[in-house]
């Protein structure tokens, strides 16, 4: 099946390959060489014994034929210009054509594409339009099926969205017309291969070492912990650093849409949701995998991101000895979690009352963080949120831990400050019973960043 696919990729290919910098002094000159070596290439290959060689083998051999083309041409181009051909010929025929650079680039964390001459990226929280265009929206629906094929899905004008994970563990989101007015818009999320870990988020200041610890704590005694927070704030990162807190001797079971996090425990299952198909059968949402994780025996169960109706599953299984479940939620600040854990519970239940489904959320929380990107692109835990119970008809909560932004220096960069509220957390006993003792200093915690 791989190597069909690869066969298909390279057919596909023979057509003028795109600029993706128009950096060159002559252009057109620059183009119609890298068309005429485009050409040559797939004019002089074997499709046959294409279809039947590893993709790596393939690349080194492509690389080693346009090499010897190229250096035997003599072109009035300069060696990196030759350098940079090559690497654009092979991107376009074996990779993801202009935005293989971005693919491979560490420091790029989101690749959005709006139509064929629009590229963003996102750096380190900031987004910067890239040069990096395609030759039209045909050639950037050649890409989008590209991907979409390899990972088994499918998007035409009859199903013109697609949500998939790439095989690189990204997660890919694409719209085309007629829905999508200007020409196709792709949303690739990035992960590292390698996994921050909580030094790294000190380090960055994000979180500071102390909040850290009362995080640790909480997660390594079962404490069930919502990570709250807008979209791109950071959630899914702070969410794989908290697992890694749950011990090792634990059975996990992970639900997620797009399978993202990269738990280091021995005893993992990991389950992802699967979209309807073209008759619109086959689905399978989260809450089904929710429900269905319960018969599978595990310690903790951690779910990507509730959305809907699986929330009022979620807090049953808080509810009923899974301690120490960890979820991820969007929301803006601690109470409008809460509100949306309301809303979303009565999605699943709409006979409930307000007033039970405000005690179901209170009996399964215990801590809510508070995730938020700055703007100065800095990602930071804005509040540390004991829930403590119910007074009347209301959820009760207070802050441990808060970030109060202060000002915006010259650079463009956030000042302000983490301090502790002075409020010692009614889960310290939780802790102590654990083997778990937090130091009075905790509480007493103030830092200017």
């Amino acid at each position: 099946m791989a190597s069909n696919r690869m066969l298909d990729r390279v057919r596909q290919a023979r057509r003028p390959a795109p600029s993706i910098t128009g950096a060159t002094q002559n252009s057109a000159e620059y183009e119609e060489f890298k068309r005429r070596f485009h050409n040559e290439l797939l004019d002089s290959l074997d499709f046959e014994e294409v279809g039947n060689t590893p993709k790596d083998e393939l690349y080194d051999r492509m690389r080693e034929s346009l090499n010897e083309r190229v250096e035997r041409s003599n072109l009035p181009m300069s060696r990196p210009e030759r350098e940079r051909m090559v690497q654009e010929i092979l991107d376009n025929i074996l990779g993801l054509g202009p935005i293989e650079p971005l693919v491979r680039d560490p420091a790029v964390s989101d690749i959005l594409i709006n139509g064929p001459k629009n590229v963003f990226v996102d750096r380190k929280g900031k987004l910067i339009k890239t040069n990096v265009v395609f030759d039209d929206n045909k050639h950037l629906m050649q890409i989008i099926e590209r991907i979409v094929v390899a990972v088994g899905r499918r998007v035409d004008e009859q199903n013109p969205m697609v949500d998939a994970r790439m095989l690189d563990g990204s997660r890919f989101n694409a719209i085309i017309p007629p829905l999508a007015l200007d020409g196709a818009a792709v949303s690739i999320r990035r992960f590292g291969t390698v996994p921050i870990t909580s030094d790294d988020l000190i380090a960055f200041g994000s979180c500071p070492r102390p909040m850290m610890e009362v995080l640790r704590g909480a997660v390594h005694s079962g404490l069930n912990t919502i990570i709250s927070g807008g979209t791109g704030s950071g959630k899914t990162t702070l969410l794989n650093v908290l697992s890694s807190f749950i011990p090792s001797d634990e059975r996990i079971i992970t639900i997620e849409d797009s399978a993202e996090l990269q738990l280091q425990q021995p005893h993992v299952v990991r389950l992802e949701t699967r979209p309807a198909n073209i008759e619109g059968k086959g689905e399978v949402t989260q809450r089904e995998l929710v429900k269905n994780c319960l018969r599978m025996r595990p310690d903790r169960i951690i779910l990507g991101e509730i959305r809907g109706a699986e929330a009022i599953d979620m807090l049953t299984a808080m509810n009923t000895g899974h301690d120490g479940s960890l979820a991820t939620v969007h929301a803006n600040n601690t109470s409008d979690a809460l509100a949306r854990f309301e809303t979303m519970v009565s999605l699943g239940m709409p006979n409930m009352t307000p007033k039970a489904i405000r005690e179901t959320i209170a009996r399964a929380l215990d801590i809510i963080v508070q995730q938020s990107r700055l703007v100065d692109g800095s990602r930071r835990v804005l509040a540390i949120t004991e829930v403590t119970g119910m007074e009347g008809d209301v959820i009760t909560t207070q802050d441990i831990f808060v970030f109060q932004q202060e000002t915006v220096d010259k650079n463009g960069k956030v000042r302000g400050r983490f301090r502790a509220t002075g409020l010692r957390p009614r889960f310290a006993s939780r802790l102590a019973s654990h083997g778990i003792q937090l130091s009075p200093q905790l509480f007493d915690f103030d830092m200017e960043v």
